[in-house]
């Protein structure tokens, strides 16, 4: 890298495990090596878990207005938040609550404004947030709003698997209502472009699950799959992306398929995260593809239960930063895909990859 870049990381919920994680994670004398850590939220607070654990040495930070006044060698805390918080770990709290959104609001506003390079966000509760007003059901859904971009995707990331959601955070009742052939291929086409820019894959290739239990049993379970998702992966097929499927998700994961794929596209939230933080829990990345911005989150929750008790995994904090960065630096190797002069040669035959029937 020319330079450390500037990662600016928001506090999440206060009364969660977000500052245990921040600091455990950047207690690891190499991210100094690597990037300015920016923290938005609370020196208060901040001081406050850094006693809460032990066997941590010595950080040494420093308290910024603005994260233009950063200093490269320390960790900088911009203090965004009222003098006067007050901390109650393992209590969801409107107080908890309204610092979260403050702290997001301040560190998208700076990375718009180039003060910062990427984001990692720390875990919020989003019932709380929206019973204070926030308005939307996750980081995912206020970034798009905020970055005014028509299509973004979840993608959880570790180095053995990608999994992306064609619906995010929606009951599961309204799954089928929002599920269409169209939403699917944009999914992919958003994945594929993801997979090459930020990640350097040249052809990626995307396998797609089922809804239904055994994808339907041939219409016996539901016809989603005949009727929906078989037409999007050979629609997709048509325009060059390599998706395969639909795959029954059990046997998929089951017997280790997922490995022989360079990504795979669930049709729900559960279905694509359960096996994904059974596989790669401690180590996940929640990854917003899509944005003009970079932003990566941890793949846990604030797991009240552990708040102040220096019981949180700082693992899957420390890979949020590290994606971010390896993301950050791809995108600039591969910027000629992005202004489109690089274009991916394609197989002369026609796609037919087991996408010709429906996989169980």
């Amino acid at each position: 890298m020319a330079r450390k870049l500037v990662v600016g990381i928001t506090q999440g919920d206060g009364n969660g495990i977000g500052y245990e994680v921040i600091i455990k994670a950047l207690a690891d004398e190499r991210m100094l090596d690597i990037c300015t850590p920016v923290i938005y939220g609370s020196s208060k607070i901040f001081g406050f878990y850094k006693k809460q654990i032990h066997n941590i040495d010595q950080i040494n930070t420093n308290v910024i207005n603005s994260a233009k006044d950063v200093y490269h060698k320390r960790v900088n805390i911009v203090n965004c938040l009222p003098e006067n918080v007050f901390v109650e770990p393992g209590q969801p709290t409107p107080e908890s609550a309204k610092c979260a959104m403050t702290s997001l609001q301040r560190a998208v506003e700076d990375i718009k404004n180039g003060y910062i390079d990427v984001l990692v966000t720390a875990p919020i509760n989003k019932r709380a947030m929206v019973s204070e007003g926030f308005g939307y059901t996750g980081h995912t859904e206020y970034l798009e709003k905020e970055f005014g971009v028509d299509e973004v995707a979840m993608i959880m990331v570790c180095d053995r698997l990608k999994v992306g959601v064609v619906t995010g955070h929606i009951p599961l009742k309204d799954v089928v209502s929002q599920l269409t052939a169209e939403k699917i291929v944009k999914k992919l086409r958003l994945m594929k472009s993801s997979l090459q820019m930020d990640f350097g894959i040249d052809a990626p290739k995307i396998a797609v699950l089922g809804l239904n239990p055994h994808c339907g049993d041939g219409g016996l379970l539901g016809d989603e799959e005949s009727q929906i998702i078989l037409p999007a992966v050979k629609q997709a097929n048509a325009e060059g992306i390599l998706a395969y499927g639909p795959y029954s998700p059990d046997g998929f994961f089951g017997l280790g398929n997922y490995m022989k794929y360079d990504a795979v596209l669930a049709m729900y939230h559960d279905q694509g995260l359960t096996p994904f933080k059974a596989l790669a829990f401690e180590d996940g990345v929640n990854y917003t593809a899509g944005l003009p911005v970079v932003r990566t989150s941890p793949d846990h929750g604030t797991a009240y239960e552990m708040a102040g008790r220096d019981m949180a995994d700082p693992r899957s904090m420390m890979s949020a930063i590290y994606t971010a960065i390896d993301i950050y630096n791809s995108r600039a190797d591969n910027a000629s895909l992005v202004e489109g002069r690089m274009t991916i040669k394609m197989p002369d035959t026609e796609i037919k990859p087991k996408g010709g029937r429906i996989i169980e």
